[in-house]
């Protein structure tokens, strides 16, 4: 057993100065097992797939304008059930950068997004201009109804009051 004890200290020795002597070979071997195993301790770390060409987050929706129009108009009091129908004087449109090159050719300025897929580099996004509104509300009898849907569209479209309409909402029978 003394045998074992005093080997133990001699080969603890050993392996420092072995250590010492390759410190850079030991660092490149403790470097590459730490890449080796990163992704082992990633924990769930999964790729995304690529999406596929889907609405730009800032894309507008003239329905979905609509809908949400309604029903905020329709919470206001006496203003019941409402339709909202908007009309546009433009649409959406997007500037996209431009490169001018030599001898007067023009390209558009286009970036990596990552697995081989590029997109345009966008200046600035002009949204839609409205041209006007039709509001048919089961509450429009009311004139002070009329006068807060009138008021509440003018401050969600931009409009100006007189491009608004407010109708009474027929009894659908015929």
């Amino acid at each position: 057993m003394r045998e074992s004890k005093k080997q133990s200290p001699l080969n603890l020795r050993q392996v420092r100065k072995l250590a010492e002597q390759n410190k850079v070979l030991l660092l490149v071997l403790l470097l590459g097992l730490g890449i080796i195993l990163w992704p082992a301790r990633g924990g769930g770390r999964e790729e995304m797939p690529v999406p596929e060409q889907t609405a730009h987050p800032l894309a507008f929706s003239l329905e979905e304008k609509e809908t949400r129009i309604a029903n905020a108009l329709s919470q206001i009091e006496g203003a019941g059930d409402v339709v909202v129908v908007l009309s546009l004087r433009t649409s959406l449109e997007q500037e996209v950068a431009v490169d001018e090159g030599s001898g007067g050719r023009r390209a558009t300025v286009t970036i990596a997004a990552g697995s081989g897929v590029q997109s345009e580099v966008t200046l600035r996004y002009r949204y839609p201009e409205f041209r006007g509104a039709l509001i048919v509300s089961e509450g429009a009898v009311n004139a002070t109804v009329r006068l807060q849907i009138t008021q509440a569209v003018a401050a969600l479209t931009g409009l100006g009051t007189d491009r608004i309409t407010v109708t009474q909402m027929g009894s659908g029978v015929g």
